[in-house]
């Protein structure tokens, strides 16, 4: 996100499970079979595991969110984000694997394809779900960034190209700034047509399914916690310092807008560090950009923020790349 995320030949996705699983080389014909995991299963990556689910989650959100909350875009604008996130990544992934003389992420078989398009499937869901513009093409846009973005804004890093930027993340932004009249969806929107018994449950779900994931399988609870933390503490400066409603920002924790922010944005492995304690200054960083921001009047500033994590944790992973092939250098030469 060793710090980071693991590479891909230079891919990964987005609301935030951005990391498609690297496509398995085939062994050599004399290497040993791989180990079984305890009692005799074979063992299964955790990256495809935590992909598949959230993809499964935010599907399913999805669905229901247009059937029964009362989701405000219309039924055709996740369907048609999916399937233009999926030739935009399938072109893309093309023209750069035959540039790079690599093999195409996707190519391997129907397994290798469903795991490839994860991604892409992901991040179109969450461009539908959290903007609210007056067109489809408002949507396509966001999405066609978010999958370009993989390619175009990325770094090699200890031999491997990554991308450092949350895709779903910098898609939004892109198209906030760019567009005025497109819009974050209303807070209300999840909970659109519940009454008061759904309102509480609703977020406790999404909260404790996130919470499941993240524990289990992409190992980010330290970023988490130090993201609401942060959060919680920038909140209480701004009512001490800067005359801002102390309670209203803590209020703000409790909408599901920043529970799904908390559990499956911030906390893709494809661009968040791998380590507890670099977990941890990401997710202080976010905060105090965040309260930074707020600060200055940035609207939509949750987003910008992490935005701008990204882009100092991709700074930092290069100037630490430069300094090792430095070291390297002034070793061999000694």
């Amino acid at each position: 996100m060793t710090d980071t995320t693991t590479p891909t030949r230079g891919r990964s996705d987005e609301l935030v499970l951005d990391e498609a699983p690297p496509p398995a080389a085939p062994p050599p014909a004399t290497a040993p079979p791989a180990a079984p995991a305890p009692g005799g299963a074979p063992q299964r990556d955790p990256r495809k595991a935590a992909l598949l689910r959230f993809a499964i989650s935010i599907t399913a959100l999805t669905v229901v969110g247009h059937v029964f909350l009362g989701f405000e875009q219309a039924p055709i604008v996740p369907i048609a984000a999916v399937l233009v996130a999926y030739a935009c990544s399938i072109g893309l992934e093309l023209v750069d694997s035959w540039a790079r003389g690599t093999r195409a992420g996707y190519a391997g078989g129907p397994e290798e394809m469903l795991y490839f398009l994860l991604p892409a499937h992901i991040a179109a869901l969450a461009c539908a779900m959290l903007i609210y513009g007056q067109n489809l093409g408002v949507y396509l846009f966001a999405v066609v960034v978010a999958v370009g973005s993989k390619y175009l804004f990325r770094l090699r890093v200890k031999g491997r190209l990554r991308h450092y930027l949350n895709p779903s993340n910098f898609g939004i932004c892109v198209t906030l700034v760019l567009m005025p009249t497109v819009g974050f969806v209303p807070p209300y929107m999840f909970l659109n047509n519940t009454d008061t018994f759904f309102d509480w449950l609703i977020p406790v779900a999404v909260l404790s399914a996130g919470t499941l994931l993240n524990s289990k399988l992409t190992k980010r609870m330290p970023l988490i916690a130090a993201w609401v933390g942060g959060y919680a503490a920038q909140a209480v400066i701004r009512d001490v310092f800067f005359d801002d409603n102390g309670w209203a920002a803590l209020g703000m924790m409790t909408g599901v807008a920043f529970v799904l922010f908390t559990n499956y944005m911030i906390t893709d492995p494809g661009t968040t560090p791998t380590e507890p304690w670099r977990q941890v200054v990401f997710g202080l960083t976010t905060a105090a950009v965040y309260g930074a921001l707020i600060v200055l009047g940035v609207a939509y500033a949750i987003f910008f923020a992490l935005v701008i994590t990204c882009a100092l944790r991709g700074l930092a992973l290069k100037v630490g790349d430069i300094r090792r092939t430095r070291a390297g250098a002034v070793g061999a030469v000694a």
